[in-house]
């Protein structure tokens, strides 16, 4: 049995439009929810409710980040597992850290730092590595791609 709600005609309806579809307005919700034919306070709700139940993940913008003059860097530490509750609160602890990833890798934490400035990730990386104790591995962005994936949603299957 599955912990989210289905999904209903207007849940569906709302992540089809916007994937890559959100108004660029001083009233986006509003504009949006005319757009669904509902109100923006539902648009809202609903928007919250399919975050809480982890439907969506996220909702919000993706930047290029270096065409405003900042960067970011895909990093990585190995943390020993019996410190790992402490190197992790400390590590998502710099507002600089915008996604953080366990893995079973001897490489078992990647995280993506997004500094204002260039030079901002060198000394990120440093400071993490002052308040861990761990050396941090920086893989930088060497290619860019541009994928669109557009999903359509729908219910879950029965399990």
């Amino acid at each position: 049995m599955s912990d989210f709600s289905p999904l209903d005609a207007v849940d569906r309806k709302i992540i089809d439009t916007l994937q890559g579809g959100f108004p660029l307005s001083p009233t986006p919700y509003a504009d949006a929810a005319v757009a669904l034919d509902i109100s923006e306070q539902e648009l809202l709700a609903r928007l919250q409710r399919l975050l809480a139940e982890g439907i969506l993940t996220r909702f919000g913008p993706l930047f290029q980040i270096e065409r405003c003059g900042g960067a970011f860097v895909l990093a990585a530490l190995a943390v020993p597992d019996a410190d790992w509750e402490r190197v992790c609160r400390t590590v998502n602890d710099f507002p600089e850290v915008a996604h953080n990833y366990r893995r079973t890798h001897s490489l078992n934490m990647w995280f993506v730092l997004a500094t204002e400035t260039p030079e901002g990730i060198g000394e990120v990386i440093s400071r993490i590595e002052a308040a861990t104790g761990l050396p941090v591995h920086a893989f930088p962005k060497e290619r860019e791609y541009f994928v669109e994936m557009k999903l359509p949603a729908r219910e879950r299957p029965n399990e």
